[in-house]
């Protein structure tokens, strides 16, 4: 992994008052280079194919400037030009898929902490994380111990896609055997016991150059949003079953819906932001900028924590206008992209990008 030092040696070599903001795309990217806009930077488009017609009905959230690659894991071949143009990357779920493990070596600055992209990647590195921060989690179980109903999961920022459900061992043997399941995928499977409950997924964004605020580890954590995932078929399945049909459930992620969360509620949601940030200071140097803790809220109201994402999701997209928590943090419409785009203003102001930037 490219060092934290050669990163902070690159940026010492842009001119601040000419940064760049550049994404990949897709994912969130309408919502980042709106935010991005709105805090006055320039921004970058990195686009597979020429088609920009999303971008053509959305002006106001259309890049500056487009980059081409053939494919998205080729962004290695555009480090110098990204450099040129004072680019800071914001990392999203279709760069840690798509792009993998040469984000780690990737010569240009990107916001947040890389190795927090690894941690997320990595089943086991992520439940190492969870039980540091001392929070509930669904039991993991092995392929040879499946005793209660489980859900399957495969390693990376899949949305969902390929996810099943089990009871026994006997079930995820003849399940992995129908889907041909390589080797490689199948050691870094997550069998985790399936939780009944409603899921929340909170929107955080923590500042370690902030001060005031609720605070977390050495700096000020907010909560920017809630949002619940719409998966395929799981989401209606009732329907099906209704007419006498029993199809296999599905946790393709198609969209997200909004939720508010019970006043009472909100401080064990605060506190759950709160011990990922200082475990994570702990582990592997902190989580500087947007994160999600992914929750199921059971029938006696505790949160059983069973992923993290440690960058902007796509939930967020709900928000381009604040949120009904941001509304109560700032004055001004704050989403998180455009939150994002102000610690980058704010940390180069006080001359701390190293502190936000890996």
């Amino acid at each position: 992994m490219i060092s934290k030092e050669e990163v902070k040696e690159i940026l010492e070599g842009y001119n601040k008052n000419k940064l760049c903001i550049a994404t990949l795309c897709s994912h969130s990217s309408l919502q980042i280079f709106k935010g991005a806009k709105e805090e006055g930077f320039k921004t970058l488009g990195i686009r597979v194919g020429e088609d920009v017609h999303v971008y053509d009905a959305f002006p106001l959230s259309k890049p500056d400037e487009f980059l081409h690659l053939e494919k998205f894991s080729d962004v290695d071949k555009l480090e110098e030009e990204l450099r040129e143009k004072n680019a800071i990357l914001i990392p999203h779920g279709s760069l840690v898929e798509f792009v993998g493990e040469k984000i780690y070596d990737l010569a240009v600055p990107i916001m947040g902490n890389r190795q927090a992209l690894l941690w997320e990647s990595d089943r086991l590195k992520m439940a190492e994380w969870i039980e540091a921060a001392e929070m509930r989690m669904p039991r993991t179980l092995s392929p040879d111990n499946i005793d209660v109903p489980c859900i399957v999961k495969f390693p990376g920022a899949k949305g969902g896609k390929g996810y099943f459900t089990v009871k026994n061992t006997k079930e995820f043997d003849k399940k992995i055997a129908k889907l041909k399941i390589s080797e490689e995928m199948l050691a870094g499977v997550l069998i985790q016991e399936y939780i009944v409950g409603v899921r929340f997924y909170p929107h955080y964004f923590y500042s370690p150059i902030t001060s005031g605020g609720f605070r977390a580890g050495n700096g000020a954590l907010e909560m920017l949003g809630i949002d619940r995932r719409i998966e395929t078929n799981i989401e209606e399945i009732y329907r099906a079953n209704s007419f006498g049909l029993n199809p296999e459930p599905s946790f393709a992620v198609v969209g997200n819906s909004e939720i508010i969360l019970r006043e009472s509620m909100l401080d064990k949601m605060l506190k759950i932001g709160k011990k990922t940030v200082e475990a994570s200071e702990k582990l592997f140097g902190g989580i500087p900028g947007p994160f999600c803790v992914e929750t199921i809220c059971d029938e006696d109201f505790h949160f059983h924590v069973f992923e993290i994402s440690a960058r902007i999701v796509a939930g967020t997209n709900l928000y381009p206008q604040g949120s009904h928590y941001s509304c109560y943090i700032y004055k001004e419409p704050m989403s998180m992209a455009r939150r994002i785009a102000r610690e980058i203003k704010n940390a180069a102001k006080k001359n701390q990008l190293d502190k936000v930037i890996y």
